[in-house]
């Protein structure tokens, strides 16, 4: 998976095309090519996060990827948060602990 999402940052960075659509949006391509050469390593694995997490069909995968990549810098903090959020609230970072605790 991580070969094709750099193959993917790849192309799109390297295209000649003066606007690119992302999620049914046009976007300047200097915009797009400027957000994709400032994602880390910690975007890259958001993506695959988001991406083992998805349970519904995507239909075009190309799409989808570009989309995260692209929304990933705004995103991943508010992600992250709502995560952390659910986790204390069901209890599974308690649970968690206490197994830390008898070890």
């Amino acid at each position: 998976m991580l070969d094709e999402i750099v193959s993917l940052m790849l192309e799109t960075v390297y295209t000649r095309r003066k606007v690119i659509r992302i999620a049914g949006d046009d976007y300047p391509a200097e915009l797009v090519k400027s957000k994709f050469m400032k994602l880390n390593s910690s975007h890259i694995q958001f993506v695959i996060d988001c991406m083992h997490q998805n349970t519904t069909k995507i239909r075009n995968i190309k799409k989808y990827l570009l989309a995260v990549l692209f929304n990933a810098p705004n995103t991943i903090d508010s992600y992250y948060t709502a995560l952390v959020a659910h986790d204390m609230a069901s209890g599974v970072c308690l649970s968690q602990e206490r197994e830390d605790d008898t070890l």
